[in-house]
């Protein structure tokens, strides 16, 4: 939002002059989220809160409890968070507590038609919370001399109730993006290790003599090569979490600022709506997105879409303050009474003006923008990683330390027949520190963070293309785990624009192109035979007798008006052949209009045909219309005959048929008059003819049935969710019945399943609550607060949980869900701000392209973390067996041939495995869960098994390859020769590998989808490239045979490297039940020793540390649970025998 200010989104409405009338389409009963009432015995009659039965001292009570000791409100009546109470939720016992629009007013100190004065500076009065609530008492208070601080205007107005903008949001800088990155457990850990290894490699290269034939010493390379890793990954996190936060920027800028219309010193003007101050009268007009919450004054035929504030899709009626007021002191039926105006509501039609009571961060549009400015939270991969981490860093120090201390024994041991000089003793010792810390280099998988790096990156790139932009880098990969979707209904469900369904006309009947029906035609089928006279007819009946305009929204064509009107107009432009609305009615003759009447439920306009005669067209409540109609019309041919009982009973059972799938439903009437007025008309006072006399005697025309349509490939988005084992839940604002229908539509309401409303799921305890929501589907009549506590409780659950939604009152939920979805064109700013995945094209079905990706991410840290693992495993042991049997306790790989195969391969590796598009499979096994190990049983099978058949190859070469190969390795050349097919066979047992680890279950077919990943090929491609180079031109740095080796060398380290493919097969048949149950042996002692380590690390490191609070917290680390010792991985072994 540019420069922190507050303003909803504007919606640009091209209007014309048009006569004011009270039509309107029928009020509809459904709840509001905003209005959730209070006393159950108004639950159903009332879209506000009308509770004034309770008590005045509770009201008061309540009142009393917003004054903040700490915030002066003189010279006003009222604090920000008293004004507030009038619209969370809505209340008009609240409204009535204060005195009504003119206590309000007095407390304010503004004039109901002058405004506020454009002279004030300091405020002329003190006005007393008891004098501004009394309508007996006549308004004066105490003249307010406080002289003013700097002669601004409205200096205590602005002092107490502040400015329509927001705090300016802090846009993050690069370095502190940088430091965030940097401040990971894997990269600290990554640091250590290269400071000493760097160390001590520059201490070999600089402080030791070396002969003058001797290699230079590259010692240091290992060192400096992770550094570079450790800044790579964090500049490419770092830059991709930037350029996130500037695409959004750019997607959310503002235009410009707009102007609206307040009237002060009882003139109007125009002001910036950043400018609006609490006491402002602001005039309304149709095309208007309110920018700040107020009471109604006074206004003809004001209606509101409330939809992006509250989440209500019917259009409101609003009600002037004044007649509110007397209708709860005479104590009048007050039902659909509502003088309350929400910031970022869009003004359908009608003018009028407002008192603005709350602006900026007091509105509600503010307000739940400053929720939304939290820190986000770990994401479940992170969390694993960040402990697998640390399992890793302390066995690799434990091994590294059992190494260090063996070979320091036979150091010291042998000290007694050592002639060497005492340099060349200290080299040695050194050379024994730094096999150590090889150890530890080579255990700490340092591709890690660069692996989910580039596999967000990647993925984030091509959701992009896929219309999801991701805010949050790592949303992406906690979508993979999502086990809950709490969607909203209006506006991500469905389409948010009402559209007729079904119709019934005569004979003939329709439903929409999207619905399959065996008895009705499509719509498009339908309106093709529909006859001249026939289609003429209704669209006088829905175009001339019509309140709504054309206008215009972000350069497209519009209609604008209730959403009941434009649907039918919508019918009639794309199916009945309706150009232009203003042409049709300056076309016609219109000789009176009836405007809505909301106790007949209907309205009319009567039309002079240019055949002769007056045709008078009704449309409104279809059961009221149909009691009123005596013919019946031949739609075909328009001609009458008198309506009989059956053709009544028919009527009736298909209006509650449309009834029962929660459709809207209009009755279109019409009749023929010879003159107007017609003969023995009755009049009303002002003369001209009562509607409720012509509703008799009246032909049928048909009836149509209207309902927010559920949004193209929903249903199938929301089964492939089901399939992949999340479970989809709709959160809305509507009524049971109407959310029942939408979620069965969208196949998320199943038999067995609970539908519940707001306030009932409100009341519950948290036990009843847990009992309660994992066979909850809908929630029905529920607020944002109901949204965010069913998140929490999920959360609290153990669930990963997904919210999509579109409106400003989504927010609250949006951000405390692990990951929010907004939608990028019809979603408000307050929602983008709060999601962390924004849906491009306002599809929920692209909800199942981030689940699809985020599992493809997942899939990649786990295939990568196999690879990593089996590499680390088998080097770590190869080091410390051959260091330790070598008599110069050097290892089979060099410090050079370990960068290589531990660093460069691992990067390459990383992002071949990284760039595997995700397919259609991948929904057909359940989510991981936060307490899911990070490596499967599946996967531990994997990794055991290669590195047994490597270590053994290794090993049978180490020990025995001169043998077997008919070497004399007293020859220096020969043992070079030997120690070069080692490592060339090492090397391609890792590419080979890399196939293998394409695959996570026991599936044999590791080359699926590989000739559509040409990064994967590539890479490939590269690394045998490189090795080869490598074994030909790096002799001396890699401490390899210069100039390579022969063809039959070539064939054995590749024919050894090739046995790692149909070895995977061998393992992958091997039973994950049979693996696990040795597992649960085997792997015993490997957790003692592992929980040792971790008891007696925090006593060693106590040693060296000063305060009871480092040891404690040491004490905390330590007795975290093992992450890489999988015992019974039940989910998995379930999973991998249905694969």
């Amino acid at each position: 939002m540019e420069a922190g200010r507050l303003a909803p989104p504007t919606l640009q409405i091209t209007t014309r002059q048009r006569a004011l009338s009270e039509a309107d389409t029928i009020t509809s009963q459904t709840s509001n989220p905003f209005s959730t009432p209070i006393s159950p015995s108004n639950a159903s009659t009332s879209n506000v809160s009308t509770v004034v039965d309770d008590s005045d001292t509770a009201i008061w009570e309540e009142l009393r409890s917003e004054i903040d000791p700490g915030v002066n409100t003189e010279p006003f009546a009222f604090t920000p968070g008293q004004l507030n109470k009038l619209l969370n939720p809505k209340s008009l016992a609240v409204y009535h507590a204060l005195g009504g629009i003119q206590g309000i007013a007095a407390g304010l100190q503004s004039d109901l038609h002058s405004g506020l004065s454009v002279d004030e500076s300091i405020a002329p009065r003190n006005v007393s919370f008891a004098e501004a609530t009394n309508p007996h008492t006549s308004i004066k208070g105490q003249e307010w001399s406080r002289p003013p601080t700097d002669g601004q205007p409205f200096e205590d107005r602005v002092r107490v109730y502040g400015r329509n903008i927001l705090p300016l949001k802090r846009v993050t800088p690069l370095w502190k993006l940088v430091w965030g990155a940097y401040n990971d457990t894997v990269l600290i850990v990554l640091t250590v290790a290269a400071a000493i290894s760097l160390a001590l490699g520059l201490y070999e290269t600089l402080g030791v003599v070396h002969p003058p034939d001797a290699p230079a010493s590259v010692d240091w390379v290992e060192g400096l090569a992770i550094c570079i890793a450790i800044i790579l990954v964090v500049l490419v996190t770092a830059l991709n979490d930037w350029q996130k936060e500037q695409a959004f920027a750019r997607l959310n800028a503002k235009k410009e600022e707009r102007e609206i219309k307040v009237t002060r010193s009882g003139r109007i003007i125009l002001i910036s709506v950043y400018d609006v101050l609490a006491g402002d009268i602001i005039h309304l007009e149709p095309g208007d997105v309110v920018p700040v919450d107020g009471i109604f004054v006074d206004g003809s035929d004001v209606t509101c879409d409330e939809s992006s504030a509250t989440g209500e899709s019917d259009a409101m009626r609003k009600t002037p303050g004044i007649a509110v007021m007397k209708a709860l002191e005479s104590g009048q039926i007050i039902k659909n009474l509502d003088p309350f105006i929400i910031s970022g509501a869009k003004v359908l039609e009608g003018v009028g003006t407002f008192m603005a009571t709350s602006v900026g961060v007091h509105s509600s549009f503010g307000r739940i923008m400053m929720s939304v400015r939290t820190e986000p939270e770990a994401t479940p991969l992170q969390e694993k990683l960040g402990v697998l981490a640390m399992d890793i860093a302390k066995l690799g120090t434990t091994a590294a330390g059992i190494l260090f201390f063996v070979l320091l024994f036979r150091f010291v041991g042998g000290l007694s027949g050592d002639n060497r000089t005492p340099s060349e003793k200290g080299s040695a010792f050194m050379d024994i520190l730094i096999v150590a810390v090889t150890i530890i280099v080579v255990a700490v998988p340092e591709g890690l963070p660069l692996a989910v790096t580039l596999a967000l990156a990647f993925a984030t790139s091509k959701m992009l293309k896929e219309n999801n932009l991701v805010r949050v880098l790592r949303a992406c990969e906690t979508m993979g785990n999502a086990t809950a979707i709490c969607s909203d209904k209006t506006g991500t469900l469905t389409t948010n624009r009402m559209t007729v369904v079904a119709g019934t006309f005569g004979a003939t009947s329709f439903v929409h192109s999207d619905v399959e029906s065996e008895k009705a035609q499509t719509v498009s089928s339908w309106s093709s035979h529909v006859t001249p006279a026939s289609k003429e007819l209704l669209i006088q009946s829905v175009a001339i007798n019509s309140t709504a305009f054309e206008g215009e929204e972000d350069g497209t064509p519009v209609f604008v008006g209730s959403k009941t009107e434009t649907a039918l107009l919508q019918l009639a432009k794309e199916h009945l052949g309706l150009l232009s609305l203003s042409e049709t009615r300056d076309n016609e003759q219109v000789v009176h209009m009836f405007p809505f009447d909301s106790s007949k439920k209907c309205m009319g306009a009567v039309i002079k045909l240019r055949t002769g005669g007056y045709r008078l067209v009704v449309k409104g409540a279809s059961e009221i219309l149909l009691g009123s109609a005596s013919a019946f019309a031949h739609f075909d041919t328009l001609t009458t005959e008198p309506l009989s009982e059956d053709q009544r009973q028919s009527l009736r059972d298909t209006i509650s048929e449309y009834a029962n799938r929660s459709l809207r439903t209009i009755g279109l009437v019409y009749r023929d008059f010879q003159q107007w007025p017609p003969v023995n008309a009755e009049l009303t006072e002002g003369g001209s003819v009562d509607l409720g006399f012509l509703l008799r005697d009246l032909t049928f025309l048909g009836v149509v049935g209207i309902q927010d349509p559920v949004r193209p490939g929903v249903p199938e988005a929301v089964r492939k969710a089901q399939r992949a084992g999340v479970t989809v839940r709709m959160v809305t604002g509507d009524n049971m019945q109407t959310a029942r229908a939408i979620a069965t539509e969208c196949l998320i309401y199943s038999e067995g399943g609970v539908v519940m409303e707001g306030p009932e799921f409100r009341r519950l305890s948290e036990n009843e609550m847990n009992k309660v929501i994992p066979r909850l589907q809908v929630l029905a009549r529920s607020s944002p607060e109901d949204k965010r506590i069913l998140v929490q409780r999920l959360k609290s659950l153990g669930e990963t949980v997904a919210v999509t939604g579109d409106g400003t009152n989504d927010a609250p939920a949006l951000k405390a869900a692990n990951i929010g979805f907004s939608m990028g064109i019809s979603g408000t700013e307050v929602a983008k701000e709060a999601s962390s995945i924004i849906l491009m094209d306002d599809n929920f079905a692209s909800i199942i392209t981030a689940l699809m990706w985020g599992r493809a991410v997942n899939d990649a840290v786990k295939k990568f973390l196999q690879f990593q693992i089996t590499v680390n495993i088998t080097a770590v042991l190869l080091a410390f067996v051959t260091a330790t049997y070598d008599d110069e306790m050097k290892p089979a790989l060099g410090a050079v041939q370990l960068l290589w195969v531990n660093l460069i391969m691992d990067t390459f590796a990383a992002l071949a495995l990284a760039t595997d598009p995700p397919t259609e499979n991948i929904l057909d096994r359940p989510p991981q869960g936060r307490d899911q190990p990070l490596i499967t049983t599946t996967m531990w099978k994997q990794i055991t098994g290669q590195n047994i058949y490597k270590l053994s190859v290794i090993f049978i070469l180490y020990f025995a390859g001169g043998d077997i190969l008919g070497y004399d390795l007293t020859i220096h050349d020969k043992q070079l020769e030997l120690d070069t097919v080692i490592f060339n066979t090492f090397v391609w047992m890792q590419i080979f590998n890399i196939f293998n680890n394409r695959r996570l279950d026991n599936k044999l077919n590791v080359l699926e989808g590989v000739l559509r990943n040409y990064f994967f090929i590539g890479i490939v491609v590269l690394i045998i490239g490189l090795q080869i180079m490598i074994v030909f031109i790096g002799g001396l740095a890699f401490e390899i045979k210069p100039g390579g080796i022969d063809g039959t060398q070539w064939a054995i380290s590749i024919g050894l490297g090739f046995v790692c493919i149909p070895w995977a097969v061998a393992i992958r048949y091997f039973p994950d039940e049979w693996f696990a149950s040795i597992a649960r042996v085997v792997g015993k002692p490997v957790v003692v020793v592992y929980r040792a380590c971790c008891k007696v690390a925090p006593r060693v490191k106590g040693v060296f540390k000063k305060g009871s609070r480092s040891k404690k917290g040491d004490v905390e680390t330590g007795g975290a649970p093992p992450a890489i010792v999988v015992v019974g991985d039940e989910a998995s072994i379930t999973n991998n025998k249905n694969s």
